[in-house]
């Protein structure tokens, strides 16, 4: 996780929403994301977007077996569906998503009974450090 939350401060450098999102397999990180939305204009650019294409890219294949995601922040309707899409198979998560999390928290996609997978979830590693990145933007956003 803690690799995860310096790509949330890569973001938060480049004035983007601080997500940062790795994947995991077999042990060994092989690929990073972070938001970047505003960036490069593109509204489906959320960390774990980008940290799954890069996956897929490394395992050349678009199933994440045996792969794991670590993610700063409780993922959004459309990245738990990439996630599950996708086939990973463990998500960890530093903190909730009280607006748009889709993974317990608003709502459980991923372990609706009627899809085809199900994810194994994990909340609240390193939550301090993920919730405090998120409340200092948007507090020195709103400062702006």
């Amino acid at each position: 996780m803690s690799i995860a939350l310096e790509e949330a401060y890569k973001a938060y450098s480049t004035l983007e929403v601080p997500v940062g999102a790795i994947v995991v397999h077999d042990g060994k990180v092989i690929a990073t994301g972070y938001n970047m939305r505003e960036t490069l204009k593109d509204p489906t650019a959320h960390a774990e977007i980008i940290a799954i294409k890069k996956a897929s890219e490394y395992l050349g294949g678009w199933r994440l077996i045996n792969c794991t995601m670590y993610v700063t922040l409780e993922p959004c309707p459309m990245c738990t569906g990439a996630i599950l899409n996708s086939r990973i198979e463990r998500l960890v998560i530093g903190a909730r998503d009280y607006k748009m999390g889709c993974c317990g928290t608003v709502v459980d996609l991923v372990n609706q009974p009627s899809f085809n997978h199900s994810v194994d979830v994990t909340f609240g590693v390193l939550e301090d450090g993920c919730s405090s990145i998120m409340k200092k933007f948007f507090k020195n956003l709103r400062r702006k």
